[in-house]
């Protein structure tokens, strides 16, 4: 019978107990649990799985898209314009809001799967002792108490300590980072300086054995995990709104004001003023309104990101969230982590000392190419430590089956780069394990920090040891010099010592390689009878190295005013090493690297006055990278975070954008990103920050040709409450040009490529409005103004050239219906002067989407024909025109009528003397920039 188990605060030191106070404490014993015992603890603790958070239901998001202040107003207008008699008009104006609605939707909908995927990697079955037999349960059965086996390949179902292993070693890279496996023990640990992840004597939900088995008794399941407790760290975290979000929000919210004040505004005074009545002000005030908001901007905006998403797949960087891309743009910070993203991942040997001298080890990778020092054939001592290393070994070389598959490894990283060593050395481990087969084995713990095997070497046995140069070296009383053993004299040692330091300093993990022959009488074969009077053989260098592209995409976020900081589960000695290889420090520069446990004793003062400068953290946890982009964001940054495990998953999630690694990410850090990098390349990164920046440039062009012509459609309504002239523009027209006409152009200006120098400038800061007042003068003061004088000219001299000389008096035919004012000379006329505006809205924005294509340079520099895209726009555009004008069907639908020949070589101007005034504009600020450079003034556009 099992004892009865009162659930224990979840900090309870596991690690610290023997097992026999482990059992005691948990309610269990050797043989487990008993079947009626395991149901009980299950209905009180319940299943062992990940409980979601509650999301927002998706009608709620759905509806939101319908309700935000833009839509509220629309769907007043419309139904004013329904109530008004016009409904084609109030179909035309909600059918803006579903446009938008619909393109929201789909920016910002995208299914919570972090909990999900935690799920998934939790194992289906698990093997446990119930009744003192071994059997498979289902994973979430599960409970405190149960003693579970652990096999190669098994991936672990709960929070576990170990109370007996050979030789186990688990993968815990999905909650570490790192890929190196760590050996288990079941001996108890006190005192020991380590975050619960790195006890060697617990096992987690989640990560997996990759060699050993052993058992463990279950402490923790469902929430009360590692995994579960990330799970809640991610299901908590909110989402930050993107720089553009709260940007969009902030100008929607702006917009819907003005154009409500204007909209009232315009009502009463076409009432008290043109006396007009109650329901056709109504109409005349939604002309207004219709004629202010953008109503082509948002979906012009999502259909940009869209399409930027693109562009940035072919640079292999997987956008999952459109409003990220932007985010991108003005990113000031990149929390990085080290292995994977600015390494390769794959630890190579670059030098072996033997003799004492060193020697190099030339290629990169798991790929057994390149040669030891000049090539040719190994020295004696050479070969016999690559002998040696390749035999105290557990790791395999696969070979590629197919010619796109690369090189791998079965095994411990490190082991894997000695066997590929070996291999470079003309040392075959296949044929040298069959001539020297292994006896014995003594693995690898933490506490001595080294491996043994034993090897029937000629008619005697053979013990080859590799491990911590340190401890290696104190076992060791010979060194092998020029092919004789000599005695391990204390200056030999000091310069062994000196040579591993000398390592270090350039960040590479040292490994002594010694041996010994084992007495023919040998009894047993411990550590402490095996491992002593050893003879050095040499030292074995190693690192992963840094990917050959990250130093330039580095050097290029410096250029671009982008900080990096390195957030690493690595050694605080190993991440400064390759930061300072790769360019993230300078050699001169000082650093300060603050480790996982001085981070816990930081408060939030200290934290902010670390990050001020220079600073690595490293063997930090979830917690930690947590906290650090909380700080950075604090201080006003825009954070960048990548990873790969699910202990990134919280800090993914809370940074402004989270970028996933494709290749070796997890599930839940995949889900959990923003962007998922798909050849998980810090350089990729660097990309698609240019590709933002560009789209932000983008946002603002094409926001830039939609308000210009938003100014030119206002004009109408403007004059006729003001001089009571004849209005030049219906909202069906408006209509027509915002979301017809424009939106293929507006769309082309968001494909124009990075501008020159784009990643030369430092980022926007965060307090940069999208729409500021350099934009808005440059839009409605200038060319919108500058439109709609071109556009009242050829409506003007429409009457003019139908024998209205007097201006000031021509006949109000507003209010009469379509159909009645072609009855009448006056009607057509006002019908073929309204048409003469609408056309030359439509010809006056071809030459302003050329204007709006750069802020600075001119059109000659960027050429007429670079973007194949606005030329089909404005080939649409003008396509578009031409059909409503021409097809009697949408003659009546939008109240337009066939121009003669000679009004539309008037039009062919308005796209020439526009372009033609900003092209001045902008010859007159390089100018005068030019000027107050010389003066040394700095200067800015307008």
């Amino acid at each position: 019978m099992n004892a009865p188990y009162d659930p224990l605060p979840d900090n309870l030191p596991w690690h610290e107990l023997p097992v026999s106070e482990l059992y005691a404490a948990l309610g269990t014993s050797a043989a487990g649990l008993s079947s009626s015992e395991a149901a009980a603890r299950l209905n009180r603790f319940g299943p062992n799985t990940i409980r979601a958070a509650a999301g927002k239901p998706l009608y709620l998001k759905l509806l939101a898209d319908f309700s935000h202040p833009m839509a509220l107003l629309l769907w007043g207008g419309g139904a004013m314009a329904y109530l008004g008699g016009t409904p084609q008009l109030a179909c035309a104006i909600w059918s803006v809001i579903f446009i938008n609605a619909l393109f929201s939707f789909w920016q910002e909908y995208r299914a919570e799967q972090a909990v999900e995927a935690l799920k998934r990697l939790l194992p289906a079955q698990a093997t446990v002792l119930r009744d003192g037999v071994e059997r498979q349960v289902p994973a979430q059965e599960l409970v405190p108490g149960d003693l579970v086996r652990v096999n190669p390949g098994d991936r672990i179902c709960a929070d576990a300590r170990v109370v007996s292993e050979w030789d186990l070693r688990v993968d815990q890279s999905t909650l570490s980072g790192e890929a190196h496996p760590a050996r288990k023990t079941a001996d108890p640990l006190t005192g020991q300086p380590l975050s619960r992840t790195e006890l060697p004597n617990l096992v987690f939900a989640g990560t997996s054995a990759v060699a050993g088995t052993g058992s463990a008794v279950v402490c923790a399941t469902g929430m009360r995990t590692e995994f579960g407790r990330i799970a809640h760290l991610a299901t908590a975290t909110s989402e930050t709104p993107s720089p553009l979000q709260l940007e969009i929000d902030r100008m929607t919210r702006v917009v819907t004001a003005l154009a409500l004040a204007v909209g009232t505004l315009f009502f009463v005074l076409s009432v008290a003023v043109l006396e007009r009545e109650l329901h056709m002000g109504f109409i005349f005030a939604v002309g207004m309104v219709v004629a202010f908001v953008p109503e082509g901007l948002l979906p012009t905006v999502s259909l940009a990101l869209a399409m930027a998403v693109q562009r940035m797949a072919q640079r292999n960087a997987l956008v999952k969230k459109l409003s990220s891309v932007e985010a991108l743009g003005c990113c000031t910070v990149i929390c990085t982590d080290k292995t994977g993203t600015l390494t390769q991942n794959e630890m190579t040997v670059r030098e072996i000392w033997v003799d004492g001298a060193a020697q190099e080890v030339s290629g990169v990778g798991y790929a057994p190419r390149g040669k030891i020092g000049a090539g040719g054939a190994p020295s004696t001592g050479v070969a016999r430590l690559l002998t040696a290393a390749a035999l105290c070994n557990d790791a395999r070389l696969v070979q590629p089956t197919g010619a796109s598959e690369p090189w791998r490894i079965i095994g411990d990283p490190t082991e894997g780069a000695l066997i590929v060593a070996a291999s470079k050395g003309g040392v075959d481990a296949e044929a040298q394990g069959t001539l020297l087969p292994r006896l014995r084995e003594i693995p690898f713990d933490s506490v001595r920090k080294r491996m043994t095997s034993v090897h029937r070497e000629g008619e005697g046995e053979t013990a080859f040891v590799k491990g911590a140069p340190a401890e290696v070296a104190a076992l060791c009383a010979a060194q092998i010099r020029d092919g004789a053993t000599i005695p391990l004299e204390p200056s030999l040692l000091r310069e062994v010592l000196g040579q591993v330091d000398a390592y270090a300093r350039q960040g590479y993990r040292v490994l002594a390689i010694a041996e010994r022959s084992l007495p023919r009488d040998m009894a047993e074969y411990t550590a402490q009878s095996v491992e002593r009077e050893l003879t050095l053989l040499g030292l074995v260098a190693m690192n992963d190295p840094p990917r050959p592209e990250v130093a330039s995409a580095v050097q290029k976020c410096k250029s671009a005013g982008i900080r990096v900081v390195m957030v690493t589960g690595d050694y605080g000695l190993t991440a400064e090493s390759v930061a300072r290889r790769i360019g993230v420090l300078n050699p001169e520069d000082p650093c300060r690297v603050v480790s996982g446990a001085e981070l816990d004793a930081m408060d939030a003062d200290a934290l902010d006055e670390a990050l001020t400068g220079e600073v690595i953290f490293a063997r930090v946890s979830p917690e930690h990278k947590l906290r650090v982009v909380s700080a950075l964001q604090r201080k006003g940054e825009i954070v960048a975070v990548t990873g790969d495990g699910v202990n990134d998953a919280p800090a993914l999630k809370k940074a402004d954008i989270g970028v996933a690694m494709g290749l070796s990410g997890t599930d839940v850090a995949k889900e959990a990103a923003d962007m998922i990098l798909l050849d998980d390349n810090f350089a990729s990164i660097v990309n698609t920050i240019e590709e933002g920046r560009a789209v932000y440039a983008n946002i603002r062009k094409f926001v830039t040709y939609i308000f210009t012509s938003n100014m030119a459609e206002a004009w109408p309504f403007i004059l006729q409450i003001t001089l009571n002239v004849p209005l030049a523009l219906t909202v069906m027209q408006v209509l027509a040009i915002d979301l017809g006409a424009d939106i293929l152009p507006a769309l082309a200006l968001g494909t124009e490529p990075p501008e020159p120098g784009i990643m030369e400038r430092p980022p926007r800061p965060r307090s940069e409005r999208l729409v500021n007042r350099a934009l808005l003068v440059r839009a409605l003061v200038w060319l919108g103004s500058l439109m709609a004088l071109c556009c009242l000219f050829g409506f003007f001299l429409v009457y003019r050239e139908y024998g209205y000389p007097d201006l000031r008096h021509l006949p109000r035919l507003d209010l009469v219906p379509y159909q009645e004012r072609l009855l009448s000379a006056d009607g057509r006329v006002y019908i073929l002067a309204g048409t003469m505006f609408f056309a030359g809205v439509i010809g006056a924005q071809a030459g302003n989407a050329y204007c709006c294509r750069s802020e600075r340079f001119s059109v000659l520099r960027i050429g007429l024909f670079g973007n194949r895209f606005l030329v089909a726009g404005i080939a649409f555009q003008l396509l578009f025109c031409l059909a409503l004008i021409y097809l009697p069907p949408l003659q009546r639908l939008f109240e337009v009528a066939p121009l003669p020949p000679r009004f539309w070589g008037v039009i062919a101007c308005y796209p020439v003397l526009i372009l033609l005034a900003e092209e001045g504009r902008k010859r007159w600020l390089t100018s005068r920039e030019a000027r107050r450079t010389a003066a040394g003034t700095p200067g800015g556009a307008t």
